[in-house]
């Protein structure tokens, strides 16, 4: 028998071909070489012996291929049956199919990603950052009431809440802090926020220009002579004249004062002062009259180092503290001096405070340079209180850009927190006041606040 590929002719499906089978064969043998084999190409079946040009050529098997979703090297996991619950069926008797395991040829594994996700970290300072909530809602709170229009700034517990707005400023500079340092974007933002409109309500206490010049620093603080145009002034209360008078003149000594007003004060603390040697460094002075009906501490007063004019024991009719009066003559400006100290507000007494403030504000009416110090129970932040400066007064602390100056409560466990003794003073009379400090004065719950006067 022949063998396949031996002669020209080949007998294939039963029918003779008389064209050689090497007419138009790949893998046959070239003239003057070798078949192609060991070359790229080359006939895999060309040396396999007994094998039939009928079977025909078989393709090259391809290698098996690995799942990219398993591992190198490690054989997949053979495919079993499972049979569900409560279905019912018997379990097939079939033996599971199996995957094709994995030959020796391992594929490319698939790319890993450059950066693989993070796993999730839950929230850290949870309640912490609730805390801060809680403490912003009130900072927000405060502000609110603020905002409140004067018409209706005397409800209960309003005025007494409103003092605190500037404390604010620290726990919402904290919070900030904190936020920023957590990354609480949202809790940021309303830090943020609430910062910005409360420093923006008192940017003038750290941006005011209306300052006394350089020779009147220098003058108040070697002589206290009227012969100048100016002159140091201070207030304190005197805590219904439980305040040391001893202390009381020695800053007067010390600080070079021309110009002093008192409040609460009783026949005894006036017998202290003189005792304590006032008049022999403010000669001058008048204490209202009696309070009203409705007493607020007692009286007020006012010493001097010039010769006082216009002398008036109550200026106006109010209610509680009577306000005393009195004109000196600094430089060429003639200064209206008055020592005030309206009702506190008290619950039950918020009326009586607001209607002390709206007497104090209606000495606008007049065209006196006036210089009004005293405890007016108010900060800046009370609508009432910037309604009653208007546009004829000016806060000496919030005019002159010297920061703040809380002067209440004083010789406390906590230190002074707001500031309602002011030095106001007439707007374009004349005069201006800046320069503030406090200083302290032993038996009182009040700082005294003290400041310089020059007449331009």
């Amino acid at each position: 028998m022949a063998q396949p590929y031996d002669n020209d002719r080949t007998q294939v499906q039963g029918r003779t071909s008389a064209e050689p089978y090497a007419q138009g064969n790949p893998y046959a043998a070239q003239p003057g070489g070798a078949p192609y084999a060991g070359q790229p190409g080359a006939n895999p079946y060309a040396n396999q012996p007994g094998t039939r040009r009928a079977q025909g050529r078989q393709p090259v098997p391809s290698p098996p291929q690995q799942n990219p979703y398993i591992p190198q090297g490690v054989a997949p996991a053979p495919l079993r049956r499972h049979r569900r619950a409560g279905s019912g069926r018997a379990q097939s008797s079939q033996p599971p199919l199996e995957r094709p395991r994995a030959t020796g040829q391992v594929a490319p594994s698939a790319p890993v990603p450059a950066h693989a996700p993070r796993p999730r970290r839950h929230g850290r300072h949870g309640i912490l950052s609730a805390l801060l909530w809680l403490v912003m809602a009130g900072v927000y709170g405060l502000l609110a009431l603020r905002m409140i229009p004067a018409s209706h700034a005397a409800g209960s517990a309003v005025p007494e809440l409103v003092s605190f707005v500037p404390v604010a400023l620290v726990p919402t500079i904290v919070c900030l802090a904190l936020a920023l340092l957590w990354s609480r974007r949202v809790l940021a933002v309303a830090c943020a926020l609430a910062l910005a409109v409360n420093g923006w309500w008192h940017i003038g206490y750290f941006t005011g220009s209306a300052r006394v010049s350089s020779e009147a620093t220098a003058a108040v603080a070697s002589t206290n002579t009227t012969a100048d145009s100016y002159a140091r002034v201070m207030t304190c209360n005197t805590y219904n004249g439980q305040a040391s008078a001893v202390d009381i003149v020695n800053l007067v000594r010390e600080k070079h004062v021309e110009v002093l007003c008192l409040q609460e004060l009783t026949d005894g603390m006036v017998d202290d002062l003189e005792r304590a040697g006032i008049d022999e460094l403010l000669p001058y002075h008048v204490v209202s009259a009696g309070a009203s009906a409705i007493s607020n501490g007692g009286r007020n007063g006012i010493w001097t180092a010039a010769p006082q004019d216009n002398v008036s024991r109550n200026l106006l009719p109010i209610d509680t503290s009577s306000m005393p009066a009195a004109s000196i003559q600094v430089g060429d400006a003639t200064v209206r001096i008055v020592s005030v100290h309206p009702n506190s507000p008290v619950r039950g007494a918020e009326d009586l405070w607001d209607e002390g403030l709206s007497v104090i504000g209606s000495l606008s009416d007049y065209g006196h340079a006036y210089l009004i110090m005293g405890d007016f129970n108010s900060a800046w932040d009370h609508a009432r209180f910037r309604e009653l400066l208007g546009t004829t007064f000016a806060d000496a602390g919030q005019a002159s850009g010297g920061g703040m100056h809380m002067t209440y409560p004083a010789n406390k466990a906590i230190p002074a927190l707001v500031e309602i003794d002011h030095i106001v003073y007439s707007k374009n009379s004349g005069i201006v006041v800046s320069s503030l400090e406090t200083a302290q004065v032993s038996g009182t719950d009040h700082l005294a606040l003290i400041a310089t006067l020059e007449a331009l």
